[in-house]
């Protein structure tokens, strides 16, 4: 959530008179200040008129080729989200069958990702993958803390490896649990982490190393394969046994339906946990998460407070308290109204229209493909070394007149000389859609191509739009 700061003036709402139910001259009189509370209240329709119609300029998130989070749910999940919109998850004595759908999914998600012992696995909802992946950071350095009582908080500090393409949240977790974040940057057409760099950055403070299903910069997966057996190889040569946590908050919803023979998982025994964000391809609004633990090893015990629940403990793991209860409901609606099945359906549409589309992007012969939506359904792309006339930037900008929120950003540490645009392709987002973003595109790529240059180089600042 970002930091906002307060605002002084006195500057004050309009309101129509035909906003007055019953004097149109008495919302004349009505002008709520912006910046304060007013002296009394107002009508709830007036109050409504004028949030919805400031709403209004926000974009069309439908539209929204930016963002991961889901935008469109059934009717039928929106009502049940609604009559639990006032139950608090934390009050597991007052809303237990709440709790229970919250244990049910965690059992579902154990059985999804191939726990070994399904019973035996431990895991929560969280408000989100950030959340997730603060709790899975903290067991990892709970557990390297208990090895090295001898060193810490001595001598030893701890750290944790991670490709440079990780979304920020892990980069907030370093900072805020002081932990050494040490990120493998890009190196030419690598774009994300691999075994072999992986291992070149461990040592016998490393708590763990992250492998991400898949990146946010690009859309692809890491080989979390790949990572665990140069680990193996790393802990026979030196005896420094690693563990492994998979940051799947978008493709540990599409593997598993998708790329079933993909072990990324806990088939592999080095992984230790996995997260996910339900509110991504887990198809619910925003914000609920998942994390899961292969076992009670893998989550210290002190880790975890006991609340009371119908007379006994329920245990509980999470950073926030009180929360609401609507999107873990939603999250078991759609496992039982979809199944294996219906999700496998889902995400292999989604999967096509992001194929569909790069393949049209492709055939614009403006731009190059650094992925084509095959893994996530989600795909990056440049402009070929012969444009000259604009940039990613002035796509991203031209595209935003026609509604399309579709971000321009740079790659980080050692690409930032690489600029593309990102497309996340997402359950609503149709073929049909497709096709009017391609018309749109080719609309203004004439026009782009009329321009003497980039923006940028006329004093037209070119900002990153990339926030996910």
């Amino acid at each position: 959530m970002g930091l906002h700061e307060g605002r002084t003036g006195d500057r004050r709402l309009a309101v129509n008179p035909l906003l007055s139910e019953a004097d149109p001259l008495g919302s004349m009189q009505v002008a709520p200040p912006v910046n304060r509370l007013a002296d009394g209240p107002m009508l709830p329709s007036t109050a409504y008129r004028l949030i919805h119609d400031e709403l209004m300029l926000d974009g069309n998130a439908r539209l929204n080729l930016a963002t991961f989070v889901t935008t469109w749910m059934e009717p039928q999940a929106t009502v049940l989200m609604a009559e639990c919109a006032d139950k608090n998850m934390i009050d597991k004595d007052e809303y237990p069958q709440t709790a229970e759908l919250e244990r049910r999914c965690v059992a579902i998600l154990a059985d999804l990702w191939n726990a070994p012992d399904p019973g035996a696995a431990i895991g929560c909802s969280t408000t989100g993958s950030s959340e997730a992946c603060m709790l899975a950071g903290l067991a990892l350095k709970r557990r390297w803390m208990r090895r090295n009582e001898d060193r810490y908080p001595g001598s030893a500090r701890p750290n944790l490896v991670m490709g440079i393409n990780v979304q920020v949240c892990w980069e907030k977790f370093c900072n805020f649990w002081e932990v050494e974040p040490r990120l493998v940057p890009m190196e030419g057409e690598k774009y994300h982490l691999d075994g072999e760099r992986a291992v070149a950055m461990c040592d016998e403070n490393t708590i763990g190393v992250v492998a991400i299903m898949g990146s946010t910069m690009d859309g692809s997966y890491e080989p979390v394969g790949e990572i665990c057996a140069a680990l193996d190889a790393f802990q026979q040569r030196t005896g420094l046994n690693i563990p492994v946590h998979v940051d799947g908050a978008s493709g540990a919803m599409i593997a598993p339906f998708l790329d079933p023979g993909l072990e990324w998982d806990f088939r592999q025994p080095r992984v230790a946990s996995i997260n996910t964000s339900g509110h991504k391809y887990g198809l619910v609004y925003p914000g609920v998460g998942w994390a899961l633990w292969r076992d009670a090893e893998a989550l210290p015990d002190e880790l975890v407070f006991k609340v009371n629940y119908l007379g006994g403990d329920m245990p509980t793991f999470a950073l926030n308290f009180s929360r609401p209860g609507a999107e873990v409901v939603a999250q078991y609606y759609n496992f039982l109204r979809l199944g294996r099945d219906g999700y496998r359906a889902v995400q292999q549409a989604t999967r096509d229209v992001a194929r569909h589309l790069a393949d049209g992007i492709e055939a614009c012969g403006t731009f190059r493909l650094l992925t084509r939506g095959d893994e996530l359904p989600v795909f990056a792309f440049t402009t070929t070394p012969d444009v000259k006339e604009f940039d990613v930037f002035d796509v991203s900008r031209r595209l935003r007149e026609r509604g399309w929120q579709v971000p321009a950003y740079t790659f980080p540490e050692n690409r930032t000389d690489l600029a593309v645009l990102r497309v996340v392709c997402r359950n609503g987002f149709s073929e049909d859609l497709a096709d009017l973003l391609l018309k749109d595109m080719n609309r203004v790529l004439p026009e782009l191509r009329r321009q003497p240059g980039p923006l940028s180089e006329h004093g037209i600042e070119s900002r990153t739009a990339f926030h996910h």
